[in-house]
């Protein structure tokens, strides 16, 4: 069975003495036995503050929401919020708590997903204070493997992309804080508590009996792998499923023939998935209490399914069946990018795209990547 960096601190608690403590964690923040990292740093080290990124340490927060500082009921510690309305750094009242930083939430191995973003501020942020950063690692539930999607470019540098790496970069949180740290010479104090019996597989193949969300949107691993593409929706009108049983799994809107959309679908043909027609009403987000057509997508074989692929091929046929409700969101603010070329990192995204020219890029793109990224690997893949 795979193992996690935090059930193996013990061997490395010589990385936590001699200074005050802190944590940044979330709701996945546990050891193999369910046992949460705040506890078990707060048995062995001198912990004085928790440090919250989106969705917070407790994972309480909703997607998006910017909260404040504030105490934790459960250990009376100060918590303080990477994702608030003062910033997403470490501002100097944070650093002033802390002289070593430690980092266990649990990523999903995509670039869009702000706990990547997170983890790079620190890596920069603790470099510049002369602090530690121990990162408590654990493996990508998406695989070591493979590796999807076009680099992101400099100019649609966001906090949901923060670095020119694919869509699905295929690295555990410790391997892309190492890449960042040596790649752009930052020369943080980093140490990597590694996981064990990982050789780059998938959640399934990880003997861990349970999976532990890392966000509400995200509840079962299904959903996880296929948002690695269906993320693409939040930057369009449609509906990706929030507000619903299967958030990224359904994807639809009001007007949407489910079963025609379905038939188009599958004539497509795409490896390790299929699709059903689903009617449903959101209960939340987009289309909230409004009847809505689409479709609800399966996974039938994670090995030969490729996420961003069936993302931007269903944006695709979105678009040519219905234009209007499909159509790409506009900036949330004049003069900022649309969403939808954040989340893809490139500008191509827009009425009379070329699919096929951008996949074709992307795939040329993820592959000279995945031949970089392994000098930054600690774990052998099979």
């Amino acid at each position: 069975m795979v193992s996690y960096g935090v059930d193996h601190i013990e061997a490395y608690a010589s990385l936590l003495s001699g200074g005050r403590v802190a944590l940044l964690t979330s709701i996945t923040g546990r050891n193999s036995r369910y046992e949460a990292t705040i506890d078990v740093l707060g048995h062995m080290c001198r912990l004085t503050a928790l440090l919250g990124p989106e969705h917070g340490v407790r994972g309480d927060q909703a997607a998006g929401a910017l909260t404040g500082d504030y105490t934790d009921p459960a250990t009376l510690l100060p918590v303080f919020s990477l994702y608030s309305p003062a910033g997403k750094r470490l501002r100097p009242e944070i650093l002033d708590a802390f002289d070593i930083l430690v980092y266990d939430i649990q990523d999903v191995g995509l670039r869009f997903y702000t706990f990547l973003s997170t983890l790079c501020n620190m890596v920069e942020d603790c470099a510049a204070a002369g602090k530690r950063l121990v990162v408590l690692d654990r493996p990508n539930p998406l695989g070591g493997r493979t590796v999807e999607g076009g680099i992101l470019r400099d100019e649609y540098r966001s906090f949901v992309g923060c670095r020119p790496v694919p869509v699905r970069y295929g690295l555990t949180a410790g391997e892309f804080a190492r890449m960042v740290n040596e790649k752009e010479k930052l020369g943080c104090d980093l140490h990597v508590v590694p996981c064990a019996g990982w050789r780059g597989e998938s959640f399934p193949g990880w003997g861990q009996p349970i999976w532990q969300m890392p966000s509400l949107g995200l509840p079962t691993f299904e959903g996880t792998a296929l948002y690695a593409g269906t993320c693409l929706f939040e930057g369009t009108a449609l509906s990706e499923g929030r507000g619903t049983a299967a958030p990224f799994r359904i994807i639809g809107g009001p007007g949407v023939d489910a079963e025609q959309l379905v038939r188009e679908f599958t004539a497509l043909n795409l490896p390790g998935a299929a699709a059903t027609p689903v009617y449903f009403v959101p209960s939340a987000s987009k289309h909230q209490g409004t009847a809505c057509g689409g479709l609800m997508l399966h996974v039938t074989d994670f090995e030969v399914l490729r996420p961003v692929t069936l993302g931007v091929k269903l944006v695709d046929l979105f678009q040519r069946l219905y234009p209007e409700q499909s159509a790409f969101l506009p900036p949330v603010e004049p003069g900022r990018r649309p969403f939808i070329s954040l989340l893809t990192g490139c500008g191509d995204f827009v009425p009379g795209w070329d699919i096929e020219a951008v996949l074709a890029r992307w795939e040329e793109e993820s592959d000279a990547f995945a031949r970089e990224k392994a000098a930054y690997h600690l774990y052998e893949r099979d």
